[in-house]
């Protein structure tokens, strides 16, 4: 069975047959911030699409014909073309399906959200090099989320006296930070925001969008995926089914 929440293939599964004509499919995981990425992407541009979900844990060899590396998210289409990378996979739905933009057309805007998009990506592979979820770690995060990742982007909303990073819209940037911000609540970070009422008010905005609401998980699933997770459980990715 595909779709968002389907149980997860693993190891010794079945491949999929192929796409059918004219359709895309996305090969994800529940809990995974980056595939929710391009999640919030095809629903945004409300492009028809099917779900399978892969056991990160416990991944299918035939998986690594569709990604190398073995993550996720990976798109693949009817002509068996494969996408993955999350920042790819999103602007490649943005430029090939019709709809509104989530880029922005003008040049300069667009390579403004793109260096903050690579700020932030910068630090989120600091946090998984501080040990995100060994002894202590969530004292890394703290750090790095209050001395790091949020300033540029209170100061990006005040500098554009915007809601959204892109204007009075929610743009792809928007988007491709979400899913961190989102996760604040279920690590119970949520009050590092106490002193940037712009980006609380942008949190609340996002929260409205019907994307967002589409594929946001309750805090408390996402803490029990988290103790399975950390515990190496082969069960993590299909926690709550």
């Amino acid at each position: 069975m595909a779709g968002d929440f389907s149980r997860s293939l693993g190891k010794g599964s079945a491949a999929p047959g192929p796409v059918p004509a004219g359709a895309i499919r996305l090969y994800s995981m529940r809990f995974c911030p980056f595939a929710q990425r391009t999640r919030l992407v095809l629903r945004a541009k409300n492009i028809s699409h099917e779900v399978i979900n892969i056991n990160l844990k416990n991944k299918p060899d035939w998986f690594f014909e569709k990604n190398p590396f073995g993550l996720v998210p990976v798109l693949e289409t009817s002509k068996g073309q494969l996408i993955y990378e999350s920042p790819i996979t999103c602007e490649y739905l943005d430029e090939a399906f019709p709809g509104k933009k989530l880029l922005p057309s003008d040049p300069y805007e667009r390579a403004s959200q793109k260096m903050l998009l690579e700020h932030f990506s910068k630090v989120l592979l600091s946090i998984v090099g501080s040990g995100f979820f060994a002894t202590g770690g969530l004292c890394h995060v703290i750090f790095l989320l209050s001395v790091t990742v949020f300033p540029p982007f209170p100061q990006t909303l005040s500098k554009c006296n915007t809601v959204y990073f892109g204007g009075d819209s929610v743009s792809m940037l928007d988007y491709m930070v979400w899913p961190w911000f989102e996760r604040l609540e279920a690590v119970q970070l949520q009050d590092s925001l106490s002193h940037m009422p712009k980006l609380q008010r942008w949190m609340g905005a996002m929260r409205e969008d019907p994307a967002v609401k589409d594929t946001v998980t309750d805090p408390q699933t996402y803490r029990g995926y988290l103790q399975l997770y950390v515990k190496n459980s082969p069960e993590a990715c299909d926690y709550g089914l």
